[in-house]
Order: structure tokens, then C-alpha cells, then sequence
């Protein structure tokens, strides 16, 4: 388990600052922004190349930064993905003027967040561009190859994108070869134990003595069947065999990456490699420069992956480049003196001036809406244990964690915010989505951004207060593009296990009731979204993480369906205080985890 921290939600921060004062040689923090930036970037006229994705895998993705490698790499907290207000301000920082690739492992809280930031930095001018890693052979089938999740494979796509931008190359030729490199790379994993967050006492999945769980993710996510323990020798050939049944035409050599977990010793890994490499040799395979060590680990999970990247002369040649970084140096230089450029300090990118006046919430309404959050943070903080468990059923159990920490966030933001009850929302919002990070923040930073909108574009000719008119019609509209940012940005429908299932009863739910205040039609329908997400047990997950193992989620209700009605149901008892106190005692039905 882990042993050394200070708090459990200041882990991350923590980390990054010892990172950065240890390796200054190499990298430095940058301002504003939850992420570092090498010694050498930003380099005028020079593509930079940024990654990035949760902590809890380094040297993934941090240690993976300095001269000759990466430009920089934006941080989540633990299995979670960085918010898009992190990704933006980093992509900000290491732009030289010639384009920024982004390179991630393909999860979808990453996917949403940083496409985000990718937008909203293509519409200030920066050429930015996205490169998914898809390495997992066992996260999905060969017909599904763009859909598979990224674990260890990215560092060769990394290292190669790194490399040829450090080289001179155009963004087209980066992000070229990046996809090249991601399309010759496979992977496959096992587990031999689970990994426990810091201060928890249990881990996020266990493994029985005796047993190895087979084609496991990076995040402790179940993996595809489980096995007795073999001898390395076997083993090797359990890991091995799913990777050569992707090997292309007439390919070779390889450069072969055998990556611990965290918990695996050296040794252990030297004797499977010893057994790995003997089971290439057979097959006539050539194996290149290999490395054997921790690269992308998951904490204190004890297991391993086997990556290999066929090889061109130009991959060969990539991959071979001078690197100076904490978590991997070459035996060439590649220090700031060699690797040429205008290195400039990270401008602070943050979004407003220390002395801006903070508003305060200024109407009925407004405060009526900070008394919402402050309800659903109380709800999260108590059932974060509940829907961790839900979550590591199929996926890897951070939901809970996610929820009330950009609950925790949103509540301090809207506590400062107003006039206006849009003015709070959306103050919520970012807050929550910075946070909460992952997939859950960027659907609800989403959905509260658009329901803030909708509140703005009615406030003219309401009232004096300039404050919206407070009735069923209004926030039926407010509510209805929540639902429409939400489905668009996740790409869920009804009825494929994720928030959506209890967000759209609750939404149509709203808008048919023939209640005479919003705090009565919100608490009926809040009850309907309660109903609706007890009755996600009986789907199987087909988006996320949870849908590489959508079948092991069967029987129990999915956790984002559960946080959201949960979530509404308390704000509903908040609203009905604030505004009716006739509606402030909810159905018992309305909340899916009442008992929480």
C-alpha cells in the first residue's frame, strides 16, 4: 500500500513539487497550471510535444519531461484525467509557435478534457493537435483497434514524437509519425495483486493467492479472465502470443519494453524477460535495444506489461535519440546546452488578476443555487466510499474521490459568485471541472456550463433584480441544455449504463410535471431520476472504462447514474428550503443511495 503521504487529496501536489525541486536539471513546474515543463521549452520556431494523463503512473507522465524528450506533461490527481483548464494553460506554456502535439493514453476523461483545451487553444492560434494511444491488445478486439485503451505503449509513441520534434520536424510530420509509431505498438498486462490509493485501507481490487489476472488495465480496471500462477516461462508465453497475433506483415524487429507495475521487482523482471526473449528468438524475431523497468506503473500494484514496437528505419533511429529526463536518460546528451532553442520562462496563464473584486451571490435564486451545491457536496463527501466501490466493479474506483472533490470546489467557487444564479452556476462549474477532473468533470463542467448559458440569455426583461424569472419554464430550458451538452460531449444515450440513464427522466421528468413551483417539480422529478438509476443495474456499460468489462458491471447500478440522482435529490431538498419550504421533504424514493 502507500506508505508516505501527508493527505490523501494533497498526494499529487505534493508529489509534483518534490519532482520539480529533485530534477530542476530537467524540468520546472509551470505557473498556473498543474503540470511541468522541460528546461528547454518553450522553443521558439520548434513543435513542442506535451502528454499527460493521472498521477499514480510515474514515471508516466512527469518523469517522462526534460531535454530530448518531452516538452511537458500535464498532471491529474491519482487515475485521474487533468481538467481542460490544466491542459489549456500547459498547451500555453510550451508552444514555440509551430505547433503543440498532445499524445495520451485513449480514456475518455482524458479524450473530453483535452479536446476541449485543444479547441479553445486552435481558436487563440496555436496549432494543436491530438494523438490517441491505443497499445492494449486486450482492451478490444483487432476490428476495434482505434478503440483501445493506451497503457505502456505510449512511451514509445511519446519518445518518438519527442524525438522528431527535437529534430526539426513540422507538426504534420510529428503528429505523423506519432501515429505511425502508435500503429506498430502493442501491449498486453497481468496482475499479480491490486493497488491501494493513499489513505485507503483496502486496495482498489484483489487478486487471490495463487492467481494472475490477465489483460488488466493501468488503473486497476478487471481484467479479461482470470488464471492459476504459471512459471515464467509459461507466462511469457501467455503474453507474448496475444502480441504477435497483431504482428505485421513481414516484420522482424522489435524494440520491446517489459514494464513493472510498481510492486514487481527487477528481478522478478529480468527472469521473465530471460523467458520473453527465448520466445521471440523462436519466432525469428529480433529485438532491439530492449528495456526492462518501470516506465508506466499503477501505484503499488504488483504485476507487469510486455510492449512491443515493430520497427522501420526511421522508428529505429527515433527511439534511439539522446533523452534527458528524471524518469529515462540515454547515454547520449541531450542537456539544455545540446538541445538548441529560445527556452523562455512559462507565462502564468491564470484566469483572473489577483486584485479582481469576488462577487457574492445577490438574489433569491442565486443563493438559492450556492444552497444547492452546498447540499450536493455534503451528499458526494458521504457516499465517496459507496461509489468508489461501485466504480472498481468495472472500472477503476475514483469515481467517488472525483465527485467530492468538484463538489468541494464548486461549493468555495459559487459561495463567491453572483449577482445572478447563471453567474453561480457557472462559477460552479469550472471549479467543478477543474477539480473533479476525469470524465465526470468534464460532463458536469459541461452540462452546468450550458444550463449557466441558458440562465444568461433569459435574464433581459425579467425582473429589476435582472435576475431570471425563477419558473418551471425557464429552468426546463436551462435543464434541457444541460442534457444536450452532456450527451453531445460524452456521445451516451439512454440506455448505455452512464449518467444519461437518470440526467434525461429526471430532465423530461421536469418538464411534464404539472407542478406549480420549480422545487415541487424538482423534487418529483427527482424521485424519477432516483428510479432511473437503481435501474442501470440490469444494463451493461458500453461507454468509459466500465465498457471494456461491460458485462462484470451487470447487477450493479452505474456510479455516475447513482451520483447524479443523488446529487439532484439533495440539491431538491435545498431548493425546496430556499425557495418552498412546502417541497422540502423529498419522495423517500427520489434518491437511488437514500440510505447514504
Amino acid at each position: 500500500m502507500t506508505n508516505v503521504y501527508n493527505a490523501e487529496r494533497g498526494f499529487k501536489d505534493e508529489f509534483l513539487e518534490g519532482l520539480t525541486a529533485a530534477y530542476s536539471r530537467y524540468l520546472r513546474p509551470i505557473p498556473g497550471a498543474s503540470g511541468v515543463m522541460s528546461v528547454a521549452a518553450p522553443t521558439s520556431g520548434r513543435v513542442s510535444v506535451l502528454i499527460g494523463g493521472g498521477s499514480g503512473h510515474y514515471p508516466a507522465f512527469a518523469g517522462l519531461v526534460g531535454p530530448g524528450l518531452c516538452d511537458g506533461a500535464i498532471v491529474g490527481d491519482i487515475f485521474t484525467s487533468p481538467s481542460a483548464e490544466q491542459a489549456y494553460r500547459c498547451i500555453r506554456a510550451v508552444d514555440g509557435g509551430a505547433g503543440v502535439l498532445l499524445s495520451f493514453g485513449n480514456y475518455s476523461g482524458d479524450v473530453m478534457h483535452f479536446g476541449l483545451a485543444v479547441e479553445r487553444a486552435r481558436a487563440e492560434g496555436i496549432d494543436a493537435r491530438i494523438v490517441l494511444v491505443t497499445d492494449d491488445v486486450a482492451s478490444r478486439p483487432r476490428e476495434q483497434s482505434a478503440d483501445r485503451r493506451g497503457i505502456a505503449g505510449g512511451f514509445f509513441v511519446f519518445r518518438a514524437a519527442a524525438a522528431a520534434a527535437n529534430a526539426g520536424r513540422t507538426i504534420d510530420e510529428v503528429e505523423g509519425i506519432a501515429r505511425r509509431v502508435n500503429g506498430a505498438t502493442f501491449s498486453f498486462g497481468v496482475a499479480f495483486g491490486g493497488c491501494t490509493f493513499p489513505g485507503r485501507d483496502e486496495p482498489l481490487f484483489t487478486v487471490d493467492p495463487g492467481r494472475i489476472e490477465v489483460g488488466l488495465g493501468i488503473h486497476g480496471e478487471p481484467g479479461i479472465d482470470t488464471v492459476d500462477w504459471m512459471p515464467a516461462n509459461d507466462l511469457a508465453h501467455l503474453m507474448v502470443d496475444p502480441i504477435l497475433l497483431e504482428r505485421p506483415p513481414g516484420a522482424s524487429r522489435a524494440q520491446l519494453l517489459l514494464n513493472g507495475l510498481g510492486d514487481t521487482k527487477y528481478e522478478e523482471l529480468f527472469v521473465l524477460y530471460r523467458s520473453i526473449s527465448r520466445r521471440l528468438d523462436s519466432e525469428g524475431i529480433e529485438v532491439v535495444s530492449p528495456e526492462v523497468g518501470e516506465f508506466v506503473t499503477s501505484l503499488d500494484m504488483a504485476g507487469c506489461s510486455l510492449t512491443l514496437c515493430w520497427l522501420d528505419d526511421e522508428i529505429e533511429r527515433l527511439l534511439g535519440a539522446p533523452a534527458s529526463a528524471p524518469g529515462f536518460r540515454t547515454g547520449g546528451r541531450a542537456d539544455p546546452t545540446f538541445v538548441g532553442g529560445s527556452a523562455q520562462p512559462a507565462e502564468a496563464t491564470s484566469r483572473e488578476p489577483a486584485d479582481v473584486q469576488v462577487a457574492e451571490p445577490g438574489t433569491p435564486a442565486a443563493r438559492a443555487a450556492v444552497a444547492a451545491f452546498v447540499a450536493m457536496a455534503d451528499a458526494m463527501t458521504g457516499m465517496e466510499a459507496e461509489l468508489g466501490r461501485l466504480d472498481s466493479v468495472a472500472g477503476d474506483g475514483d469515481h467517488g474521490a472525483g465527485m467530492a472533490r468538484g463538489m468541494s470546489a464548486a461549493v468555495t467557487a459559487a459561495s463567491h459568485a453572483g449577482p445572478t444564479a447563471s453567474d453561480v452556476v457557472k462559477a460552479a462549474a469550472l471549479a467543478f471541472s477543474d477539480a473533479a477532473g476525469g470524465a465526470s468533470g468534464a460532463l458536469w463542467g459541461s452540462g452546468l456550463l450550458a444550463m449557466s448559458a441558458a440562465l444568461g440569455r433569459m435574464d433581459a426583461g425579467t425582473d429589476d433584480t435582472n435576475e431570471p424569472i425563477a419558473d418551471i419554464a425557464n429552468v426546463d430550458r436551462a435543464l434541457k441544455a444541460a442534457l444536450e451538452a452532456v450527451k453531445r460531449l460524452g456521445g451516451a444515450t439512454a440506455g448505455d449504463k452512464t449518467m444519461v440513464d437518470a440526467l434525461e427522466p429526471f430532465v423530461e421528468a421536469f418538464g411534464a410535471s404539472r407542478q406549480t413551483t420549480v422545487a415541487r417539480a424538482w423534487t418529483a422529478a427527482a424521485a424519477v431520476a432516483g428510479r432511473a438509476a437503481e435501474a442501470t443495474a440490469e444494463l451493461s456499460a458500453t461507454k468509459g472504462r466500465a465498457a471494456v468489462h461491460g458485462d462484470r458491471s451487470l447487477g450493479t447500478p452505474d456510479p455516475g447514474a447513482t451520483s447524479l440522482a443523488a446529487a439532484i435529490s439533495a440539491a431538491g431538498v435545498a431548493i425546496g428550503r430556499s425557495c418552498d419550504p412546502a417541497a422540502s421533504s423529498p419522495d423517500p424514493s427520489g434518491s437511488s443511495r437514500r440510505r447514504s
